[in-house]
């Protein structure tokens, strides 16, 4: 990458008009049902009467958590995302309040974070590893740029602007200054959001030194930190640093590592910089990290981190399903990363993560209705008893099922941000290059080459392959429109105002070069057949199985229409697998229905294992309907299975 290398650049989500489509849908669900859930639950745990430096709140829980000030940051954000496309003037009294109490709770010296400040203000900044001090200060920054640029309010972005200034004043390679970086990164996104609102260099310096001094040894930060406050070092209770990716500095290490999230926030982080700065050492390492991970570590609904232990990775081709833990969090960061990947390097395959990780698991962390959510993601899950309640006499099924709020609630709100901004993820423009990325019916105004360019879409997408545009200019623009033909999609057509086109796709992309005129009309019709996927032979746990997806959405068998024992459910390799319209499902799905076999014994009898020749397993025919796998959950408790048995 050189200074003349044009870079692409995201629309903003304020200059696309989602109209409707899936993403109208959900977008109308979070801004009527979400962001009103999440304040409420925010006051309900006294999260927002912390921003009063008060110790308690009186009707729940007794102190306050160093993790509380994030989940304010992001619902905001998703308030400015929100407002920008629908403004809502209770809504942003609602919010200006709240913006008013973080400048009540901001320190002399510009600090701002309830835990420190009331509970242990001598503790600030002496535990990084740990402690989520910059971590929210990072998410406070992005809500506070999304808030002031949607409402031309610019008090909230001068209070973050006021702490960055104090973090800056703190860290960096002076004597005088600490040597460190957040345990769990996110601030570095932060820093390069607030840098580019307000063109103060010294931000983006600083999230450059957060990256460049990450892991390095002799002595290492956190080792010195920790002496310092009386631990031994040795005595880390996550044994290791590749948990927060600081087990070597960033342009030495492998690959994808430690907890999921921090890992995402972190390489995301890494993306801006090696963007902002030309750096082709951290572009070279962002590739790396990014074919590790999505090569040997992303399950196929786009969800990150098998393992509940370390909330995180464990080893490549290891993907357990019932126990799966595939945080939200983990797919936002992902989308986050991924679209900050295409900026250093235009292909379409962060696009197409991008898009598997939006659609999947990420959707699959909200109901429906918007106000309910997960934390963790399975690919399967089944009824299992509680011992203690079992050994006390009560013990009772219970299943996997979304809930209010969490301890830890770093994902309601963080999925509602993005929900709230995905029009930002539909387009990029590079030079004389627009490129298509997500497909759903919008309204996009675009600068091309100096000219304005409006983009109509209207599509049924992802339920229906076929993508119609018309192009509004004021004059005639030349410039290149690049559609973006998805990994899944094996054929296609194109036409432009009735004449079919056949370019060539290049680096995933179909160029549509050409003087557009007012009134031009494109589409695209992309073959979306239902398609058996299966996983590397390495993945142990699925072999033997396939997953149904269609488009990008992947699908599971839930219990409702398919009843129990999904595991015993076989597919035959040659039954048909038949896409429908369901208009009265989840607002408007498709499903995909065939022919299936339950093979399991008709009469088991006592005992827990019998030879086959006893018992005889024989087949049972039925009729199978699958779901979109981001539905699942949102009727009847019961069995869901993503991976199927192939006959």
């Amino acid at each position: 990458m050189t200074d003349s290398t044009p870079r692409s650049a995201a629309i903003p989500s304020k200059h696309v008009n989602i109209t409707g489509g899936y993403w109208g849908e959900r977008q109308t669900v979070n801004r009527e049902r979400t962001i009103p859930a999440i304040y409420q639950q925010l006051e309900k745990t006294g999260q927002l009467e912390a921003l009063n430096l008060k110790r308690s709140h009186p009707n729940t829980r007794s102190v306050i958590y160093m993790f509380w000030d994030s989940d304010i940051g992001k619902w905001l954000e998703a308030v400015g995302y929100s407002l920008e496309s629908h403004p809502d003037p209770e809504l942003e009294k609602l919010t200006d309040d709240v913006i008013d109490r973080m400048a009540g709770a901001q320190q002399a010296d510009g600090y701002l974070n309830t835990y420190f400040s009331v509970l242990e203000p001598e503790n600030r900044f002496r535990n990084l590893r740990d402690w989520h001090e910059l971590y929210n200060a990072g998410h406070l920054m992005e809500g506070a740029v999304a808030y002031s640029r949607a409402t031309g309010k610019p008090k909230a972005q001068q209070i973050l602007a006021r702490f960055a200034d104090l973090i800056d004043a703190t860290f960096g390679p002076e004597d005088h200054q600490k040597h460190g970086y957040c345990g769990h990164p996110e601030i570095e996104m932060g820093l390069v959001r607030l840098y580019q609102a307000t063109g103060e260099k010294r931000y983006l310096n600083l999230a450059k030194y957060f990256i460049d001094e990450r892991g390095q040894p002799n002595p290492h930060y956190f080792d010195v930190e920790a002496a310092a406050r009386g631990d031994d070092p040795s005595k880390f209770w996550a044994k290791t640093y590749h948990y927060c990716q600081a087990h070597a500095p960033i342009r030495e290490q492998a690959g994808a590592t430690g907890h999921s999230v921090r890992a995402c926030y972190l390489y995301g982080g890494v993306a801006d910089i090696a963007a902002e700065t030309q750096d082709e050492t951290l572009v070279a390492a962002s590739k790396r990290f990014w074919d590790d991970l999505t090569e040997h570590q992303m399950y196929i609904t786009g969800g990150l981190g098998p393992a509940h232990a370390n909330e995180g990775f464990t080893f490549a081709y290891d993907f357990p399903n019932e126990s799966a833990y595939a945080e939200t969090c983990a797919s936002i960061a992902l989308v986050f990363w991924a679209q900050r990947m295409f900026r250093l390097d235009p292909h379409s395959r962060y696009i197409d993560v991008m898009e598997r990780a939006l659609y999947n698991g990420v959707m699959s962390g909200v109901s429906a209705q918007g106000d309910q959510f997960f934390y963790a993601n399975p690919l399967a899950s089944y009824p299992y008893v509680n011992p203690y309640e079992h050994w006390s006499g009560i013990g009772t099924p219970r299943h996997y099922r979304r809930s209010d709020w969490f301890f830890c609630a770093c994902c309601p709100p963080n999925l509602s941000r993005l929900v709230a901004s995905v029009g930002g993820y539909f387009y990029a423009v590079s030079g004389a290059t627009v490129y298509a990325q997500l497909y759903n019916s919008s309204s996009a105004q675009l600068q091309v080459n100096g000219s304005a360019v409006t983009l109509e879409q209207h599509t049924d997408y992802p339920w229906n392959g076929d993508v119609h545009w018309a192009v509004r200019v004021e004059q005639t623009t030349e410039f290149d429109l690049a559609l973006r033909i998805p990994d899944w999609c094996r054929d296609f057509q194109i036409a432009v105002n009735g004449s079919p086109m056949t370019p060539e796709p290049v680096n995933g992309y179909a160029h549509l070069r050409r003087r557009w005129s007012n009134g031009d009309e494109v589409r695209l019709s992309l073959v979306m057949p239902v398609e058996r996927m299966m996983a590397h032979p390495e993945v142990r746990q699925d072999a033997g199985t396939i997953a149904l997806q269609r488009g990008p959405v992947v699908y599971c068998l839930e219990e409702m229409e398919n009843g129990s024992r999904l595991a015993n459910v076989t597919i035959p390799r040659e039954a048909r697998l038949n896409p429908a319209s369901a208009p009265n499902l989840f607002g408007g799905v498709s499903t995909i229905s065939g022919d299936a076999l339950r093979v399991e014994p008709a009469n088991w009898g006592s005992g827990l294992y019998h030879p086959q020749s006893r018992v005889q397993p024989t087949p049972s025919p039925f009729t199978f309907q699958a779901i979109p796998y981001a539905f699942w959950a949102n009727r009847e408790p019961g069995e869901m299975r993503v991976w199927l048995r192939e006959a």
